[in-house]
């Protein structure tokens, strides 16, 4: 087994949502840790355990960023962390699928994460072995608790039901 953290110097945990059915609102998470134990006899038995600190939440918007970490969405007083605990992998190799538990608002649900440019092993110039991938998934907010919205005049919400989660994650191997 071969155990790696993540590199949040190299990292970022992101999502998007429509705005008012016209744009796409991004943002990302500052805070967060995660383990991956890689199983190299069965890839399937592999392990990735990730935790996010709410209140980290950044949009580059100060007063959406309040408002998100507010009762309306977060609620990061009363749920101060979002987490995914895999349960299974499918595949290997560059591309694959991890299914697991991801946990927003105190609401647990399955999801899928997609996988691809899962890197091999590679040593850095001060020793480390690294990896590095990509993966996403889309999740319904609602699904999570995450139901506030305003309607607006032209019709429509705010607020888009359905979030695109994007990570980029570097690793470095555990000594």
């Amino acid at each position: 087994m071969s155990s790696f953290v993540i590199d949040n110097a190299h990292s970022e945990i992101g999502f998007r949502i429509r705005h008012m059915m016209v744009s796409w609102t991004k943002g990302r998470f500052e805070k967060y840790s995660g383990t991956l134990e890689i199983d190299e006899s069965n890839f399937a038995n592999s392990k990735l355990n990730v935790k996010i600190e709410a209140a980290s939440v950044n949009t580059g918007t100060v007063d959406r960023d309040n408002h998100l970490r507010s009762a309306d969405f977060f609620d990061v007083a009363k749920f101060p962390e979002l987490s995914f605990t895999s349960q299974k992998f499918e595949g290997s190799g560059e591309s694959f699928r991890i299914l697991g538990e991801l946990t927003i608002h105190g609401v647990t649900k399955a999801v899928a994460l997609d996988v691809e440019d899962f890197s091999a092993e590679h040593k850095d110039p001060w020793g480390n072995v690294k990896r590095g991938a990509r993966a996403h998934t889309k999740i319904a907010r609602k699904d999570f608790g995450l139901a506030w919205n305003a309607a607006i005049e032209a019709g429509g919400f705010v607020v888009g039901d359905n979030v695109e989660i994007n990570i980029d994650v570097e690793l470095t191997k555990k000594a």
